[in-house]
């Protein structure tokens, strides 16, 4: 796929969730069915979930498979945002962070004690790593997985909905992006290719 095309997928329903969650009033103003789903933060969870299932469905159409994370992660904001909307109660899709990065913590971590790098099945075609490697590179994401569910229930228990939007859009993304770079040590010492470029 192309890449940017994948980013927009992966990252436009956040947009929209974000966009519509500031603008709420005024699409409620411009589609008169909205403001029966109540607040911004409703309508946002609606949009979202409508987003989200547009992402995959064209994901699917395109590539014929779809990655476990964005398939896992739109299942849970599927399920999280429907007991949003039918118990009017924003909880649940704040909650949704939370559940899902503990999933994956728990899932990296749990594999690890059954001697498995389950990351490795994730990105073994983007990265070659030994198999030391991929174990560090299993522990360290399987952390950070809970680092993230534990900031979310900070931030949302803290802060206003329209802070934890904003956070959950525009914060999260750059913290992975620099968990990410700081990995790239780790990946370097243990990647196959440079071994083998050593070697030869």
């Amino acid at each position: 796929m192309n890449p940017l095309l994948k980013l927009v997928l992966e990252l436009g329903p956040l947009g929209v969730f974000f966009f519509a969650n500031a603008r709420g009033a005024q699409l409620a103003e411009l589609f008169p069915a909205l403001a029966a789903l109540g607040g911004p933060i409703f309508i946002a969870t609606a949009a979202f979930m409508v987003a989200i299932a547009i992402s995959l469905v064209v994901s699917y159409a395109l590539t014929r498979h779809l990655p476990i994370m964005p398939l896992v992660t739109g299942i849970v904001v599927l399920v999280f945002g429907a007991l949003t909307l039918y118990l009017h109660d924003d909880l649940f899709i704040k909650l949704k962070p939370t559940i899902v990065n503990l999933l994956f913590g728990t899932v990296l971590l749990g594999g690890l004690a059954f001697g498995r790098s389950f990351l490795g099945y994730v990105f073994d075609s983007v990265f070659r790593l030994d198999a030391e490697g991929w174990r560090k590179l299993t522990f360290r994401w399987g952390l950070f997985f809970y680092f993230l569910a534990i900031l979310n229930e900070i931030v949302w228990r803290s802060f206003s909905t329209d802070f934890w939007v904003t956070f959950k859009v525009f914060g999260i993304m750059p913290i992975t992006f620099v968990f990410t770079l700081s990995q790239l040590p780790l990946i370097n010492r243990h990647s196959l290719a440079a071994k083998e470029e050593k070697d030869s």
